[in-house]
Order: C-alpha cells, then sequence, then structure tokens
C-alpha cells in the first residue's frame, strides 16, 4: 500500500532549501511511498490530512523556528483539531547556534495536533555543505523506508 510523505519548510537563505531538497532526493529513493515539498506557506490542512508522515524543516530564527513554519501551524492547528492526526514527524533545522529553540518550540506544538516525534532532529550548523546534504538524502530515505514498512 502507498504511503505519503509530506515535506513541509521555509528558507530565507536558501540554507534549509538545500536541505529540504536533499530530504526529498532521499525520500525518492523508496518507490513505495509518494513525497510532497511545499513551502510552509503553500502547505494546509488538506496536505496535512493526505500524508502519512511529516518531515518539517526550518532555519533557526532568533533561537526559534522561521515565521512561516509558525505560520503554517497557526492556520492548521485548530483546523486539524476534529481528525486527531496522530501522524509521525522529524525536524531537519539549519541552525546558526544550536537548533535547540526551533527543536522545542516545534515539538511543543506538535503534541496538540497530536504527532508523534520519531527520530532525534537533524541539525547542520552553518554554511551548507556536501556532509549535511548525505545526511538530509539518508534522512528522507530513512523516513520514507520507515513509512513504507509500517514502522512508523
Amino acid at each position: 500500500m502507498k504511503k505519503n510523505l509530506l515535506i513541509i519548510y521555509h528558507s530565507q537563505s536558501g540554507n534549509t532549501g538545500q536541505m529540504a531538497k536533499a530530504v526529498n532526493r532521499g525520500s525518492q529513493g523508496e518507490k513505495t511511498v509518494e513525497t510532497r515539498l511545499l513551502r510552509a506557506f503553500d502547505a494546509g490542512l488538506d496536505d496535512l490530512r493526505w500524508a502519512d508522515g511529516l518531515l518539517f524543516g526550518t532555519p533557526e530564527n532568533f533561537g526559534s523556528m522561521s515565521g512561516a513554519l509558525k505560520d503554517f501551524f497557526d492556520r492548521t492547528y485548530y483546523p486539524a483539531e476534529p481528525y486527531q492526526l496522530n501522524l509521525p514527524y522529524a525536524l531537519f533545522i539549519s541552525a546558526g547556534n544550536d537548533g535547540s529553540g526551533a527543536v522545542r518550540d516545534i515539538d511543543r506544538i506538535a503534541k496538540g495536533y497530536p504527532l508523534r516525534k520519531i527520530s532525534e532532529p537533524l541539525i547542520a550548523n552553518g554554511d551548507i555543505n556536501q556532509q549535511h546534504l548525505e545526511q538530509c538524502e539518508e534522512f528522507g530515505l530513512a523516513m520514507a523506508a520507515g513509512l513504507s514498512i509500517g514502522i512508523f
């Protein structure tokens, strides 16, 4: 049975965008999973209802998630409430610091949907390099594979 993976991200400088594209490339390695890659401003409730799993990407802005990702949560939180989504999710973050503030804030919001965190976040510090992109591809593939075999 085909599963659906939704990758929602925001990128201002391009770092998180590079990560999101690499996560998406990695997820393509699992042929039984269909993936949607959407900017946070373009994603909505219908996308959440379509998904079997979620990956959220954000830069660390002022020690928190981006305003665009927060906007996505603000727009979908109450409309999603009746559906009790209970979807698995994981995070990838482009950080100038340690990324912990963004992780904390997203995890707090995710509990209310409810969503289930299934892995430690992937945090890339500084400028995005080849090693970061390889980690992102592995991250996307791992999520897609987990959905495909039903462990999430």
